[in-house]
């Protein structure tokens, strides 16, 4: 069964002034819709599911760079302190691909793919294809989201909660 961490369509998250945020972000974020402690927690559950799970088969983890490392790392972190702390272990092994599907905050719709064989992708839709994976962290509102890696146009990735971009940022960043 498919567990995950929804964030309801009207949701507007959490005011900034209850975060660490940097100063130069604050006037360029709406909200934070998924602070960093739910994020880690949620992940580390994540972790505990896919152990418990693999049942001891191999995990072959591939991190989607660069919006996925911060996560991934977190990920392996926490798979990796499983393996150390328990009876049970998993064999793993990881590799890295790179994708780029935006401009600006427009999906391209086309999703070039970097890394393993040099392959090129593109989508069937611009929305989604209905695709469910095996583990789902959080499900999210269709609004543009930058921190925790994501970013917009290479900015904000240094933030440590998931944010709603303005669309004031979204003009001052455009490409």
């Amino acid at each position: 069964m498919i567990s995950s961490y929804e964030i309801l369509d009207d949701d507007q998250g959490h005011e900034l002034s209850l975060f660490c945020v940097p100063k130069h972000y604050e006037e360029d974020l709406d909200s934070v819709i998924i602070p960093n402690g739910l994020i880690k927690d949620r992940t580390e559950r994540l972790a505990r599911d896919i152990v418990r799970d693999m049942g001891g088969h191999h995990i072959v983890a591939l991190c989607v760079l660069k919006g996925g490392y911060k996560f991934f790392a977190d990920l392996m972190d926490y798979i990796k302190a499983l393996n150390q702390n328990s009876d049970k272990s998993v064999p793993l092994t990881v590799d890295f691909i790179r994708l780029k599907s935006y401009s600006n905050d427009q999906s391209t719709n086309c999703v070039k793919v970097i890394g393993g064989d040099e392959f090129l992708l593109v989508k069937r839709t611009p929305r989604s294809s209905g695709y469910r994976p095996d583990y789902i962290g959080f499900e999210v509102p269709d609004k543009f989201l930058v921190g925790y890696a994501l970013d917009y146009n290479e900015y904000f990735r240094d933030l440590s909660h998931i944010c709603i971009l303005s669309d004031r940022a979204k003009e001052k960043y455009k490409v």
